[in-house]
């Protein structure tokens, strides 16, 4: 896939608080109703799981979280194909569980490529939706 395509970090970065804030959200209600402390070890762990499972699926089965969708970008294997759970997994963990390990290992492993570690371990690229004929 042509580096062209790729989306921005700014995009990126954009798609990512827009799902953190959802699952957060969320999470955050069920945590009060359950008098789970949200921002303690126990409630922070579930948070990460659940940004994982969201992230897992949706990117699995479409390519897109909902911060993807309303940024119009997408997720697609390093040929332009469509990607499974299996890779959408993969580049999940890092993104759910060592986000600034993950950036820092990809500027400094993966230079120029503009990618996170987990991106390049899952063969995966953000892209612009409109480069991808499935997402639409």
């Amino acid at each position: 896939m042509d580096r062209m395509g790729r989306a921005s970090w700014r995009d990126r970065f954009g798609a990512w608080l827009i799902d953190v804030l959802i699952v957060g959200i969320g999470w955050m209600g069920v945590a009060n109703a359950w008098d789970i402390d949200f921002f303690r070890p126990v409630g922070l762990t579930i948070f990460q799981i659940l940004l994982f499972v969201y992230w897992t699926l949706l990117e699995g089965y479409r390519g897109q979280s909902l911060g993807k969708m309303v940024l119009n970008i997408a997720i697609v294997g390093a040929d332009g194909e469509t990607i499974g759970f299996k890779d959408a997994a993969i580049e999940s963990f890092g993104k759910a569980f060592l986000l600034p390990v993950d950036c820092i290992m990809g500027l400094a492993v993966y230079r120029g490529q503009g990618q996170r570690a987990f991106n390049m371990l899952s063969r995966t690229i953000v892209v612009s939706a409109s480069d991808t004929a499935w997402c639409t």
